[in-house]
């Protein structure tokens, strides 16, 4: 009898936490708006931009500016020409411009060259100065990474991110949105990652708030070189902690945690829930890693000045069509060319940035100066501070995170409100992750900020 009623009782002591976590589970508010931009995005526009694209012969950052129908000149005319006729269509909703500097004495550009970028900005309604980015990289290459006069077609690098781009302003600028958004085909990438380094320093200078870059650089392809075939996965890098981190920042960190939820890596996470709740039949892989192995792309410069920046991609590369002359090999073809790129696929992902964007742009500004209490104690208490009110007129209040320390996703939350300080109450510190996110009266929620200067997403 003894041994039964322990039975029982330890069966009882078992589900209280887990009764009382159930009640926590995660909860989204569903959001038609944004099942609306994910089907709005074409297949068919994104064709008719990257063959428009691959016309050019090459975009080669050091090829031919004069003529129009070839050459990278030729290229960003024709993008801008396409952001303002995007903007007529809006009523002038985009501000297009051009976005310069002349680069030399680098190993890959050795003489003057003008680097030239072209982006376009939708001002938020409440809050234009907060900006989520969308990029896609204009230019192109084969084998020679200095050969600028062969054909360079560059059909899914990255004609595909600059089409989805192009696509992005498309759908999005039927909206209105309280923080502003920025559409950029930057030019360099293949010499030297130049146009985002351009983009970001000038950012920096005028004081733009950057929540998210979100770098999408080879986005067609389905086929890998290994064999597999797949239109169902992505991957999203995030780079850990911010290079930018002080000495002080990283002692700190060394203790409280911090090096998995850098701002990249909850706004790679945040993608990820838009992609189960929003985009059909798409799972995106996290990848905790700056790029892939060794390798770079054009959120790094924005991750350098300590902004939150991502890259999304294809899951499966194919290397022979990649940097390749264009050329039949031992029975193998090589080459960046139309063939290789899924049209559907490219608009599967553009779809992905877009309910991203829209989402991160109706919200409320991501919680600032947030902050974490409870060694030694048997609960959890969270602070931040008040977001403006005129920047942040949808805000309804506030939601707490957490999670297991091993736990790649946010798994339980709370909303408490419009207040700036909670307790959770029976929930050691020491046993999990913690982070708030910011929530409109409609639903929108913010990406999650973890505590300290570790996951601050800034003012």
């Amino acid at each position: 009898m003894k041994a039964k009623n322990w039975a029982a009782t330890l069966i009882t002591a078992v589900a209280i936490p887990i009764t009382s976590f159930a009640s926590d589970d995660i909860q989204y508010a569903d959001q038609k708006n944004l099942h609306d931009i994910a089907k709005a995005v074409s297949a068919q526009n994104i064709e008719r931009d990257i063959t428009k694209l691959v016309s050019f012969g090459t975009r080669h950052t050091l090829s031919e500016t004069e003529s129009d129908t070839r050459g990278i000149g030729a290229a960003r005319r024709w993008i801008k020409a396409e952001f303002e006729r995007i903007s007529e269509q809006c009523g002038g909703c985009l501000e297009v411009y051009f976005q310069s500097k002349t680069i030399s004495g680098e190993r890959r550009i050795p003489d003057p060259v003008e680097v030239v970028s072209v982006i376009a900005v939708q001002r938020g309604m409440s809050d234009p100065d907060r900006y989520v980015v969308m990029s896609g990289d204009i230019d192109s290459r084969i084998s020679d990474v200095m050969n600028y006069t062969d054909d360079a077609p560059g059909a899914n690098d990255n004609a595909s991110g600059v089409a989805g781009t192009l696509e992005a302003a498309r759908v999005l600028s039927q909206y209105k949105f309280h923080g502003s958004i920025v559409y950029a085909a930057l030019a360099g990438e293949e010499q030297g990652l130049f146009g985002g380094r351009i983009m970001a320093e000038k950012a920096q200078q005028d004081g733009w708030r950057i929540k998210a870059v979100l770098n999408n650089d080879m986005i067609g392809n389905i086929e890998g070189i290994n064999g597999v075939i797949n239109n169902t996965t992505a991957r999203i890098f995030a780079e850990g902690t911010r290079v930018t981190e002080t000495e002080q920042e990283a002692r700190l960190r060394r203790f409280t945690g911090g090096e998995v939820d850098s701002p990249s890596r909850n706004l790679a996470r945040y993608i990820d829930w838009m992609a189960d709740r929003y985009i059909e039949n798409l799972d995106t892989m996290v990848i905790y890693r700056l790029d892939r192995f060794r390798r770079g792309g054009h959120h790094r410069p924005f991750n350098d000045l300590g902004y939150p920046g991502v890259r999304i991609m294809e899951t499966n590369e194919h290397y022979h069509r990649q940097h390749q002359d264009i050329r039949v090999e031992d029975g193998i073809r090589y080459g960046d060319t139309l063939d290789g790129v899924n049209f559907d696929y490219a608009a599967k992902l553009t779809g992905l940035n877009a309910v991203s964007l829209a989402a991160m742009a109706w919200a409320p500004n991501p919680p600032i100066n947030v902050q974490i209490e409870g060694a030694v104690q048997p609960s959890t208490t969270l602070k931040w501070g008040a977001l403006d009110g005129q920047q942040n007129p949808q805000l309804a209040g506030y939601k707490i995170y957490w999670r297991y320390t091993d736990a790649p996703q946010w798994q339980f939350s709370r909303y408490v409100g419009n207040v700036t300080e909670y307790t959770l109450e029976n929930i050691v510190i020491d046993n999990y992750f913690f982070g708030v996110a910011s929530v409109s009266k409609d639903g929108y929620e913010s990406p999650v900020v973890y505590p300290g200067a570790a996951g601050a997403f800034g003012e």
